[in-house]
């Protein structure tokens, strides 16, 4: 696990206010909505929001891929790291 991918699971957990979640409890690899975390549409608004302040990355909602990003923790750090090699 990476140190990205640390900061991405202290990210969720402080900005969606995830009571009794630390981030050995979050799987890197799990899906974020659904069976995964159980996170849903609203705090995928504020995760998206959470990660353009924090990281400096655009995050189109429209886009096609969007969903793909945050199918997981690995997948928002590897969209991340994506963003700042274009940078």
């Amino acid at each position: 696990m990476t140190n990205l991918e640390n900061e991405l699971k202290a990210l969720i957990i402080n900005a969606l206010e995830l009571e009794d979640v630390t981030a050995d409890d979050i799987d890197t690899t799990a899906p974020l909505f659904g069976d995964g975390l159980g996170l849903d549409s609203i705090d995928a608004l504020e995760l998206g929001l959470a990660i353009q302040k924090r990281f400096q990355v655009k995050i189109d909602a429209n886009a096609a891929d969007t969903k793909s990003h945050f199918a997981s923790v690995r997948a928002l750090a590897d969209f991340i790291r994506s963003q700042e090699a274009v940078a």
